[in-house]
Formats: structure tokens, C-alpha cells, sequence
């Protein structure tokens, strides 16, 4: 990790912490939550071998970027100019973009917004969403999964803030990374952290030593941020509103975990497998699923996440 260079930037009125290493065409890796820029450690290093100059922000609200206080900072318009205040700031036309969970909706967006940035996408986790106008997004999800889906009670402002802070960040963290199976992450009122005094298994992927570096971030920066990318879903539904059946013009590769809970959500496997990707994504080249690979994929399947990557973009 000691190679890898790390800069405070300023960009579209926040200072931006980027972390980097390698030359060549420029290959920038987005996060999702609650991650950082070191999320993407394993892909960093590989991708610079592979002779990319390769970069992964904090995004806006994480770790040693701005967190600006007001909820509507973290619009999907907002965070767009962000990655593209970033190209700029590398002095490049065109990135290959790749992004994870948060990270490749915000991806999405920049491929739909400025595709001339552009030179190739890969995305894992979350597939391209087309805006449905006969429902807002959270009052979808609560007739399908109910007021206790994570992303229903990240609604309220303090609520989850006040139970991350109750157990403690490391164990919110660690709860967090074992917690996104093959089903819908249910958080209850009150019980879903547990006892502070219980211990939690990480996964083999992840070390204590993972676990503390995150949490040194986030207990400088807070969830307030991150929990507000949540918060302003609805929002941006209706600011979307003019891109309603536009296409992504950017040539796309897709890979999710088979035992991820994106991939496991209703009707998910048939619309990522389907025509309806294909015709709002009509450059996408490929889908790919990792099996018995869950969310974190890119931590948790390091060398085939790489591979992957560099086998698409090395075309373009």
C-alpha cells in the first residue's frame, strides 16, 4: 500500500482525496458503501502493473473528501460532476470508468450524462436502472420488502447515525460487510447490531487490520455522508426525470456475484439476463456472474475482478 500516491484535490467546490499509482490511459475506480478508495486496494496494484494509470477517489461524504452537511450535496447530478471535474483535473478526454455498488450508479450516470468521456465501463453489483415514472423509488421498495429494508431505514436523518454510534463504528463496519447474502438486508429497529460484546466472523477476505482502517475513516468523517446518498434517492428520481428512457451509449461489461443481494432481488436475474438490459444498455458486451461471489465483490474475488477488468478495457 506504501506505493500507492495520495493527493487532496479541489473539484466542483469540494476537495476530493484521490489515491493513485501507475501510468498510461486512465482507469478510475468508484466506490460504494460504506466503502473508500481502499476497497479497490487489490485493483489498483494490478491494473497499474498492467501499465494503466489508475485512480480511486474518496467520493464526496467518505473518508478524506468533504462531507458537505445538507442532504441535497449528494444528488446523483452533484456526484457526476464530481468524476467529471476529476477528468478534467487528470488533463484526460476519456477514462475507463468501474465502478461498485454507489460507485457504478455514479458510474451509470456519467455514461449516460457524458458518454464523450467515456472509453469503457465496467460495473459490478448494480445494473443500469431505468427510470420507472409510475412510482417513486422508496415507496417501491417498501411495498416490496417492507419499512425495515436498509435502504427504507436510512431514510431518516440521525436514525441509523444514533445505532451506528450506540455499537460502534468498527462493529457497524463489520456487520455491513457480512451482512449483503443472497436475500433482502432487513435492519430492525434497535436489534439489528446485536450485542457490542459478541463477537462477528469477518470473512476471509477481510482482515481486522481492513476493518481498522476503514473505521479510522469513518470515525473522523461520520455516516452522515454516506447514509445521504440514500436520502436523496427520491429526489434524484425527479431529477432524472429528463433522461427518462435514454440509452447508455458506452461500450459495458457487467459482473455481479451470484450470491450477491442485488442479483437476488425480484425479477433482477431476468432483467440483467434479459432484452430490457440489453436495450438500455446497447453497447453492453457482456455479463458475467462470479459464482458463489457475494457483494463486495471486488475485495472479495481480488484477482478475478482484475483479470476481468483488464481483459475488457485492454480492447479499447
Amino acid at each position: 500500500m506504501e506505493e500507492i500516491q495520495h493527493s487532496i484535490i479541489a473539484i466542483n467546490g469540494i476537495k476530493m482525496h484521490i489515491a493513485e499509482k501507475g501510468q498510461g490511459p486512465v482507469v478510475l475506480l468508484l466506490h460504494g458503501f460504506p466503502e473508500l478508495w481502499y476497497s479497490w486496494r487489490h485493483q489498483i496494484l494490478a491494473l497499474a502493473r498492467h501499465g494503466y494509470r489508475t485512480v480511486a477517489p474518496d467520493l464526496r461524504g467518505y473518508g478524506s473528501s468533504d462531507a458537505p452537511n445538507s442532504i441535497h450535496s449528494y444528488s446523483i447530478l452533484l456526484s457526476v460532476g464530481d468524476i467529471i471535474g476529476l477528468i478534467d483535473y487528470l488533463g484526460v478526454e476519456q477514462v475507463f470508468l468501474v465502478g461498485h455498488d454507489w460507485g457504478a450508479g455514479i458510474a451509470w450516470g456519467v455514461a449516460l450524462f457524458r458518454p464523450e468521456r467515456v472509453k469503457a465501463m465496467v460495473n459490478l453489483s448494480v445494473p443500469f436502472s431505468p427510470r420507472d415514472p409510475s412510482m417513486k423509488p422508496i415507496e417501491r421498495y417498501k411495498a416490496f420488502f417492507g419499512d425495515d429494508l436498509y435502504i427504507c431505514r436510512f431514510q431518516e436523518p440521525g436514525e441509523m447515525e444514533a445505532e451506528i454510534a450506540s455499537a460502534g463504528v468498527e462493529r457497524a463496519l463489520k456487520k455491513f460487510f457480512t451482512s449483503f447474502g443472497p436475500y433482502p438486508l432487513i435492519i430492525p429497529k434497535g436489534t439489528w447490531l446485536g450485542d457490542s460484546n459478541s463477537p462477528l466472523n469477518l470473512p476471509s477476505w477481510l482482515s481486522e487490520e481492513d476493518v481498522k482502517y476503514f473505521a479510522s475513516k469513518f470515525e473522523q468523517k461520520g455516516f452522515t455522508g454516506p447514509l445521504n446518498y440514500y436520502r436523496m434517492i427520491n429526489r434524484d428520481w425527479e431529477l432524472v426525470a429528463p433522461w427518462a428512457g435514454a440509452e447508455v451509449k458506452v461500450p459495458t461489461k457487467f459482473i455481479v456475484g451470484s450470491q450477491d443481494s442485488v442479483y437476488s432481488s425480484p425479477w433482477m436475474k431476468e432483467y440483467v439476463h434479459g432484452a430490457t438490459f440489453k436495450k438500455f444498455v446497447p453497447l453492453l458486451e457482456e455479463v458475467v456472474v462470479i459464482d458463489g461471489a457475494g457483494h463486495f465483490i471486488n475485495q472479495e474475488r481480488p484477482e478475478d475482478i482484475s483479470t476481468h477488468i483488464y481483459e475488457f478495457i485492454k480492447k479499447f
